[in-house]
């Protein structure tokens, strides 16, 4: 079965550090580039960062630069989002999701992404 597996969210406060995990398991991972998204309630899905899988380049999205980092083993059979100085507006629901190939363009768009995991939900209080 293709899934991806997500843990590692919780409830934190204002400047402390989280870090998600995404196991993948179905398929060669090393193929597939990574992302991890977010979503609130009511907006739209937010691509967060992505890491390729043909050199292990990587992209943040403005809201998150300097503050989160993405990494995977050497097989990408795990990718990491390491949350640092966490802020309220952090608050959602974080999911990573499997490209087959390079990203182009930032993250490229939400439709090329399959599979997706279910999702973990980070909650930070202020």
């Amino acid at each position: 079965e293709v899934q991806l597996v997500e843990s590692g969210g919780g409830l934190v406060q204002a400047g402390e550090s989280l870090r998600l995990s995404c196991a993948a398991s179905g398929f060669t991972s090393d193929e597939y580039s990574r992302a991890w998204f977010r979503r609130v309630p009511g907006k739209e899905r937010e691509g967060v960062s992505c890491i390729n899988s043909n050199d292990d380049s990587t992209y943040y999205s403005n809201s998150v630069k300097g503050r989160f980092t993405i990494s995977s083993d050497s097989a990408m059979s795990t990718v990491y989002l390491q949350m640092n100085s966490l802020k309220p507006e952090d608050t959602a629901e974080y999911s990573c999701a499997a490209l087959y190939g390079t990203v182009v363009g930032a993250c490229g768009y939400e439709y090329e992404y399959d599979p997706w995991g279910q999702g973990t939900q980070v909650t930070v209080s202020s």
